[in-house]
């Protein structure tokens, strides 16, 4: 099984919900947070796990140069269609010599990534020391459960949250089957707990300077973190 497959396998349907706006409110609210803490442009900025290239576009636009780098040659070519500089390849594994940016990005991928530690060393591997890290996954509390239905006369806001009957700190591959307007999505990830990334940027040579838990505007989510967002410098001597 790998997520990078099954990610290649859903392009076309993610390409769908990204350029039909089907995405826009998570990623609107979410990248509002997100954008704060990521540097002012630099030498380089690499977005690594960069999908059909939204992220990429975003910073561009905010003045970074951007290479983008994705396992899926459907997404990839998605982004070079709208001028993205793409390059297919895996993020455990990058084709990139040592050092060679200031900033790298990880917006809502590593989670969908099979080798997390080795793509978080890669990622120290290829930023020059003093460079940022920063990523955005699925919050491991929104991963280790799921709010239950509402009952009769229950408000929506009022739903219980119930954590699954797997361990939280065990990790475990899930699919997450979503359609909006008719256009079905499926996510394919791995819940891992804070602490396992934690731990893989510690190794890696990280230095974890902030910690953001990303909610929603309205809603159940107004109670739960959906996202946890954090941005880690690559220490001078490693």
């Amino acid at each position: 099984m790998s997520m990078r497959r099954d990610w290649d396998d859903e392009a076309e349907h993610w390409i769908a919900w990204t350029r039909t706006g089907l995405d826009d409110s998570f990623f609107r609210f979410h990248g509002a947070h997100f954008f704060e803490l990521v540097p002012p442009p630099g030498r380089l900025t690499l977005d690594l796990g960069a999908g059909e290239g939204r992220v990429a576009r975003a910073l561009r636009a905010r003045g970074h140069t951007v290479i983008e780098v994705d396992g899926s040659p459907r997404l990839a070519a998605a982004s070079v269609e709208l001028g993205g500089r793409s390059m297919i390849a895996d993020a455990a594994r990058l084709p990139l010599r040592p050092a060679i940016a200031d900033c790298a990005i990880a917006f809502m991928s590593f989670q969908d990534v099979d080798d997390y530690e080795a793509a978080i060393r890669e990622a120290a591997r290829v930023l020059e020391p003093g460079g940022r890290l920063v990523l955005a996954i699925v919050h491991p509390i929104n991963s280790a459960g799921e709010f239950l239905p509402a009952g009769p006369g229950e408000h929506e806001l009022d739903r219980a949250f119930m954590m699954y009957r797997s361990s939280y700190f065990e990790h475990r591959h899930y699919d997450d089957d979503v359609a909006r307007d008719g256009l079905p999505m499926r996510f394919s990830s791995e819940h891992r707990p804070i602490e396992s990334y934690s731990r893989a940027l510690e190794a890696a040579g990280f230095v974890i300077e902030a910690i953001r838990e990303v909610g929603d505007a309205e809603g159940k989510w107004t109670r739960m973190p959906l996202f946890l967002d954090v941005r880690a410098a690559r220490r001078e001597s490693r």
